[in-house]
């Protein structure tokens, strides 16, 4: 198994029932976007119930062959800022047990696991340790890539200008 996939697996796993409240604010937000980073947004909002604003940094993207691929790509603080985790949303119909494989600059990162589905499509998470954050801060181009057969890769484009900024400024 992929190092970075072993490392984060149970993290994942553990923090995936502890976000589902929050999974609507990284999904779709819907408050105002505080500053924009390159090709990442900021975007806060106080959802209900919450005593204060959250915020995610985020960029929606779209294959450019296939129009009806797109991702959400976000990244948010846990409410106890203890963590930092990289969520996707994949559309509905993608091949789940392949899960979602990441390339930062053509270097195989590895996989990201679907943990749950809902009716705006499927969600991959991972904890963003040092090393993959470091990853995403460098680089330049990433490949995030979904599977709707075993064989069949769609890779997804995702630019990683601005990352390093919009990280920094995430409240």
């Amino acid at each position: 198994m992929n190092s970075w996939v072993s490392r984060t697996l149970a993290k994942v796993i553990f923090l995936a029932a502890l976000l589902c409240a929050g999974s609507s604010l990284a999904a779709q937000p819907s408050g105002s976007v505080k500053s924009t980073h390159g090709a990442w947004s900021i975007i806060c909002d106080t959802p209900a119930g919450a005593s204060a604003e959250q915020c995610v940094m985020m960029q929606n993207v779209v294959a450019e062959d296939r129009p009806e691929m797109g991702l959400s790509v976000v990244v948010l603080r846990t409410a106890d800022n203890k963590a930092e985790i990289l969520r996707v949303l994949a559309p509905l119909g993608v091949l789940l047990p392949n899960g979602l494989g990441l390339n930062v600059d053509g270097k195989d990162i590895g996989r990201a696991y679907f943990v749950r589905c809902f009716q705006d499509g499927c969600y991959a998470e991972v904890i963003l340790e040092k090393s993959l954050l470091d990853t995403l801060k460098t680089g330049t181009a990433a490949t995030f890539i979904i599977f709707q057969t075993p064989e069949e890769g769609i890779g997804i484009p995702v630019d990683l200008k601005g990352f390093a900024d919009g990280f920094a400024a995430l409240p």
